[in-house]
């Protein structure tokens, strides 16, 4: 039988953007099962294809997901298309997908548009690396955390943001990657695009004062983050050294011998012995 699950990626603004295969796909399925019927279904008359659609969200493709994937290991052909962009990127595809690789259902992937792989080109990066963090998290000390974890990742960050929490997710990036710089691309594709370039700092200011104006920020939103750059390992270096000259003044304080000093501090801070030597002879004059 020639049941499958095709997954068919749609343009993330620019209707232009859609495949000839992924209409080809979308003609040639029994059913096309959708994250909302309503902007597939508007795509579908756009290219005046007429196709039974199914919803199949995030509150539904648990419950639904094994039957969607039974339907086609009896032959049919199953077409899911997301909102907009590569269905499975942060959206319950994958799940679909995991659900029919599990049960031995041949699933096909097209490919197309992508928001994520589109912002990190336009970012203007050259970092041949590039870390997707899905949607950016939503409270202060969760965006913190991810920032500290992927901090020393030699990679550029991207992440999804909705407009609404765009100056307080810069703001967060100004704590704790203040040196690196970002890029806000806003509506890719669509007529009103935008990627604005800077600091964290000047992109809050810029988007403060916007948030304020009549319409504020609207759109589709993806936030690169830069890797890793010169100025931001001086000052981690700068830092790791002050830390380090705090810590030996602590230890010839409880009287250590500075041989004893040099030892502990080389150990703690991954530094060269004959350098801690030397913090633990100028602490001890």
């Amino acid at each position: 039988m020639g049941g499958k699950l095709v997954i068919v990626p749609t343009p993330i603004g620019n209707l232009g953007d859609m495949t000839l295969r992924s209409l080809e796909a979308l003609r040639g399925a029994d059913v096309v099962c959708a994250e909302d019927t309503r902007v597939t279904g508007k795509l579908l008359a756009h290219f005046g294809i007429e196709k039974r659609l199914e919803r199949l969200d995030e509150a539904m493709i648990g419950a639904k997901a094994a039957s969607v994937v039974e339907r086609a290991a009896t032959g049919e052909v199953v077409a899911y298309c997301s909102d907009a962009g590569m269905p499975g990127v942060s959206d319950p595809g994958l799940r679909l997908v995991a659900a029919a690789r599990e049960a031995g259902v041949t699933v096909e992937v097209l490919p197309g548009a992508s928001a994520a792989a589109c912002a990190y080109v336009a970012s203007g990066t050259v970092c041949p690396r590039f870390y997707f963090g899905g949607f950016f998290p939503r409270k202060a000390g969760e965006q913190r955390s991810v920032l500290e974890e992927l901090r020393s990742l030699d990679a550029a960050l991207v992440f999804y943001e909705s407009p609404n929490r765009l100056v307080a997710a810069l703001a967060a990036i100004v704590e704790v990657l203040p040196l690196r710089s970002v890029a806000v691309c806003r509506e890719l594709t669509k007529l009103h695009e935008e990627v604005a370039r800077g600091t964290a700092a000047e992109l809050v200011e810029r988007f403060s004062a916007r948030a304020g104006e009549p319409g504020g920020i609207r759109g589709e939103i993806a936030l690169v983050i830069d890797a890793p750059n010169e100025a931001e390992a001086a000052a981690g270096a700068d830092a790791a050294v002050a830390s380090a000259e705090v810590r030996t003044a602590e230890l010839v304080a409880e009287g250590l011998r500075t041989k004893e000093v040099a030892k502990q501090i080389a150990a703690e801070f991954g530094i060269p012995r004959n350098d801690a030597y030397e913090l633990a002879m100028r602490a001890a004059r």
